[in-house]
């Protein structure tokens, strides 16, 4: 009970999580842009997120967001490897004989 309590009081505020994978793609344009000419194009963020059925979403994130979504990503990979441990010592608590 007592390493199921001190879980849970590290867990990370789940109001600042978010799930998926963090890329650095380039982009380019179709048309008029001399840089995406030249073959250079346009390094951008872009969270990418999956879904069941095969369907993903993907956020583009500016320079800026990028520390904070690398948190809420570090956050939501904590969260979730702190509830598995939680799930396992109530296992073993319910195996437990009273």
């Amino acid at each position: 009970m007592k390493a199921r309590e001190q879980l849970v009081r590290q867990l990370p505020d789940v109001a600042e999580i978010v799930r998926g994978s963090l890329l650095h793609r380039r982009i380019f344009h179709r048309r008029g842009c001399p840089k995406c000419r030249r073959g250079e194009g346009h390094r951008v963020w872009v969270l990418t997120v999956s879904y069941p059925g095969g369907r993903t979403r993907q956020f583009s994130i500016s320079a800026d967001q990028k520390p904070r979504v690398e948190k809420w990503l570090e956050n939501y990979q904590e969260l979730r490897a702190k509830l598995e441990a939680i799930c396992e010592l109530n296992h073993e608590l319910l195996r437990a004989k009273p």
